[in-house]
């Protein structure tokens, strides 16, 4: 495949500016589902600030500053138990009917603990008594090969999974994040379209936040300066964003956040920017010409295209593995991480596409096309990442019909990115990112991004 570089307008798509709400018989319907799949009396949800993607898209509410647990049980019982600041914030969740109850060992430390300083007791009140069967969910589940214990253990602090113990008895507790994060049969492995429209919100905001920072970016500009021109709103945010730069004497660490220091001609450059949704992500050479760094730029960018080619509902996640290894081999690179990933509210779920894996594709998945090559030369860095959801015929008329804005920007990007980029992405393949495939790998090359032909 040849691939140039190329002076491409990328077209305003159009940015929504209200986030699409998940309707509340939507958040019912989840929980309903997850505590019928536990098989138990009680299902507990544990979140924090760093891992509350499973509690909100259960509930809409997510915690801040302290922990929380969100207690589902028979007969439609719904409870958070949380801490002194998250108790008056959780009327922010879209689910209805959910009672609060203020654990105060869940706030931070010297707060005060006179009201209810007593987690067990909270629990024993929420419902919870001895001899009753719970399934904890966390914020990851370990595999067979991972853990060899008599007894399963759990990817959630050990106070949580003592109080629940000491109430219902440790025997009782079972393993169910896989419920909501199995790669093929998880809950949050396959989203409705509310869940589309809601994603693509944060994706296509976050992918003009980094494009922002690259046309924007200056020879003399200290990092924080470029990364201030992302134009940051107050998006819900999956992970810190991202800058970092260096000369020959170190690798540009991609998950550095920017420093004062100021970049010089011929260093790579690297940024990211993540919300609720998606994650975009663009490194390259801070110059306007480089011809070998090109080279290796122009062998990334096809093992990018053959993802694309490779990825569609069916194919199986082994097949999308090999097809970018063996492409990116032509240009002596590999991908550091699994080359592409579900996501969600958070920015990594989990991954179908893995070595050997017969998992399939299906509609409704939301995956981030994240393939960061190396190896990279001391000095020099690579990255094009972008999220994308599949969706067969049905679940796009659905997209038509409640949200015809989102669909009219859906074809938009698909026909951008096969008459500019060169690239027939499939039908099923939703881009969510507003800058598809638009990979500029020198930045002061202004507007010139990798194209096929």
């Amino acid at each position: 495949m040849n691939v140039t570089l190329r002076t491409v307008d990328i077209p305003d798509f159009g940015l929504p500016v209200e986030r699409p709400a998940i309707p509340a018989a939507t958040y019912e319907a989840r929980c309903a589902a997850a505590l019928k799949r536990s098989g138990a009396d009680w299902l507990a949800v544990y979140a924090d600030r760093e891992h509350a993607a499973n509690i909100a898209f259960l509930t809409g509410f997510e915690p801040r500053f302290e922990e929380a647990v969100l207690l589902l049980g028979r007969g439609g019982t719904r409870i958070v138990v949380t801490g002194n600041e998250n108790i008056g914030y959780t009327p922010i969740a879209g689910l209805p009917g959910i009672v609060t109850l203020l654990a105060q060992s869940l706030g931070l430390m010297a707060q005060d603990r006179t009201q209810k300083p007593d987690l067990v007791a909270v629990l024993r009140e929420a419902g919870l008594k001895s001899g009753d069967t719970i399934g904890l969910v966390g914020w990851k589940y370990l595999e067979k090969e991972e853990w060899s214990g008599e007894r399963p253990t759990f990817l959630v602090p050990a106070y949580i999974v003592d109080a629940l113990a000491a109430v219902a008895g440790r025997d009782n507790i079972a393993e169910a994040t896989r419920i909501l994060m199995h790669p093929t049969d998880g809950l949050r492995a396959v989203v409705d379209v509310d869940q589309i429209a809601e994603a693509e919100w944060g994706a296509s905001r976050s992918s003009m936040a980094v494009w922002r920072i690259i046309s924007g970016y200056t020879l003399g500009d200290n990092e924080l300066m470029a990364a201030s021109r992302m134009g940051y709103c107050g998006e819900p945010m999956n992970c810190h964003p991202m800058f970092a730069t260096n000369d020959r004497s170190g690798p540009v660490i991609g998950l550095r956040s920017p420093t004062a220091r100021v970049p010089r001609l011929g260093e790579g450059v690297t940024t990211a920017v993540g919300y609720w949704g998606g994650l975009t992500a663009r490194g390259g050479m801070i110059a306007d010409t480089d011809d070998a760094f090109l080279e290796v730029a122009k062998g990334y960018f096809r093992g990018l295209v053959a993802w694309y080619e490779a990825a569609g509902i069916g194919a199986e996640g082994g097949a999308i593995h090999d097809a970018v290894i063996s492409t990116l081999a032509r240009g002596k690179l590999r991908p550091a991480l699994n080359p592409g990933h579900l996501v969600g509210l958070d920015e990594w779920v989990h991954s179908p596409i893995r070595p050997g894996s017969t998992e399939r594709i299906v509609s409704g998945m939301p995956f981030q096309v994240d393939i960061i090559p190396v190896p990279m030369p001391d000095g020099v860095t690579l990255n094009c990442e972008d999220p994308v959801t599949f969706a067969d015929a049905k679940l796009r008329a659905e997209i038509a019909a409640r949200h015809p804005e989102l669909a009219k920007r859906f074809a938009a990007r698909r026909r951008f990115v096969a008459e500019q980029i060169g690239i027939e992405v499939k039908e099923d393949t939703l881009l969510l990112s507003a800058i598809p495939l638009c990979l500029p790998p020198l930045w002061l090359a202004r507007g010139k991004v990798l194209a096929r032909g």
